[in-house]
């Protein structure tokens, strides 16, 4: 049975003529317990970062293909941000009312104050992207450019970098 940050999120994609594959699964608080339930297109699931700069003033969710690593330095030097570091789960709840484990770009859509930016890797763009609709124990499976349409609309910024 879905949670109702995921029936929400689902309303959401709806609404906006959205196409998506949904799974439902276990609860999954890694990309590597993600990998290991070997789910259709796995190759396709983002791995979420949600950072902020060293004066928390900005806040960042990266978004990027599960095998790359994220270089703090240098995602710094491509953002033109202050130094960068994770960010609190308190912060995450503030921000995304979202819990360790659950991050995903489909937060942004709870980001009340429309501030967080959200980072997606370029390698997504004009491919598909599986994401967490704010629970972990789904994933969903869309165009990564309706995502990143979709978070646009909703008023975040969005930077489509090499990372």
């Amino acid at each position: 049975m879905l949670s109702k940050q995921a029936e929400a999120v689902l309303a959401v994609l709806k609404a906006a003529c959205i196409e998506y594959h949904l799974e439902e699964h276990i609860a999954v608080y890694t990309i590597d317990e993600m990998d290991a339930l070997g789910l259709p297109d796995g190759d396709a699931v983002a791995k979420n970062l949600f950072l902020r700069d060293d004066k928390k003033r900005t806040y960042y969710l990266v978004v990027i293909r599960q095998e790359k690593t994220a270089n703090l330095k240098a995602l710094r030097q491509t953002l033109g941000s202050r130094p960068l570091s994770f960010a609190s789960e308190d912060d995450l709840w503030k921000y995304l009312k979202l819990t360790k484990g659950a991050v995903t770009p489909l937060g942004a859509l709870n980001d009340e104050t429309k501030s967080v930016i959200v980072v997606f890797d370029k390698d997504f763009i004009g491919n598909t992207i599986a994401v967490h609709p704010n629970d972990n124990r789904v994933s969903v499976w869309m165009q990564a450019d309706d995502l990143v349409r979709l978070i646009q609309e909703h008023g975040n910024p969005v930077v489509v970098a090499e990372i």
